[in-house]
């Protein structure tokens, strides 16, 4: 199985073990992501992993569906498009659809052709790159999850993909906010949860930013503040990434303030362990 099609499922499965053993009322608890209830956020990634999919075994239907989403996006209705998508699909029933999809879809993409082209809301992407987009989401939106229950994450060395987005989407992360690219992109020495160090871009002292990989991940995926981690940003251009860093597709969107996104100071419900 391609490498980050695996990640994907292992990352999914570790979500799994989080969500499956909560109640309907459980389901239902708001999180710090725009008031998103645990049931909203595996409904969300239960879409975009079916539109993901189609994309890959039958673009015409990912292009039809692609419209509606699109026209949902344009008039600020898309919430209400992923409600009627998902119909009477709620609590556990929604946890097992969620599971007994991204288990075959896993499949299907690992077996694929990495370099194939496929559709998706912007330019055409490669099987891997998409993949990996699916594995980014999440992971980013697990994040709440963890956090509303109290949990701290134990990342594995498979985030790394999510650092290489980051990176690749460096231009991105201005751009899409209207603003020149400045240059050159700061230095990455970031530590990889095994202990590795990872390096990106040119040796700097004078642009660069160092500390836990996840951190990084955390900041260009929008679920931390860059003034909640341990992140050290030297430079102007290190410092303006990582106020506005966005490694994902879509409009310009606002980091969280500082303190908004934390994981919550209260046990977890009793059926949940402390670390999936």
């Amino acid at each position: 199985m391609m490498d980050q099609a695996r990640a994907f499922l292992d990352e999914c499965e570790r979500l799994l073990t989080l969500v499956a053993p909560l109640s309907t009322e459980d389901l239902r608890r708001p999180t710090a992501f725009k008031g998103w209830t645990i049931e909203d956020v595996i409904g969300h990634l239960h879409i975009w992993n079916w539109g993901a999919d189609t994309a890959l075994q039958d673009p015409a239907a990912f292009e039809a569906w692609l419209a509606e989403v699109m026209s949902a996006l344009q008039s600020g209705t898309l919430r209400d498009f992923e409600r009627g998508w998902l119909g009477d699909l709620t609590g556990p029933a929604l946890i097992t659809a969620w599971r007994d999809f991204f288990r075959p879809m896993a499949e299907r993409f690992g077996q694929a052709d990495p370099a194939h082209r496929v559709k998706w809301a912007g330019p055409s992407m490669s099987v891997r790159s998409s993949i990996t987009a699916r594995l980014m989401e999440t992971w980013a939106h697990g994040q709440e999850i963890y956090d509303e229950l109290g949990l701290t994450r134990t990342s594995t060395d498979d985030i790394q993909n999510i650092v290489v987005l980051g990176v690749k989407t460096y231009g991105w992360s201005f751009q899409v906010h209207g603003r020149a690219v400045p240059e050159p992109m700061p230095y990455l020495v970031l530590e990889a949860p095994s202990g590795t160090l990872w390096t990106y871009g040119e040796e700097s002292q004078r642009e660069r930013i160092e500390g836990p990989a996840e951190a990084f991940c955390q900041v260009v995926t929008q679920t931390r503040n860059i003034a909640d981690t341990t992140l050290r940003v030297t430079g102007p251009n290190a410092t303006a990434w990582m106020e506005e860093a966005q490694c994902f597709a879509g409009p310009p969107e606002t980091p969280p303030a500082p303190g908004t996104r934390v994981r919550r100071s209260i046990p977890p419900p009793g059926n949940v362990k402390s670390q999936a």
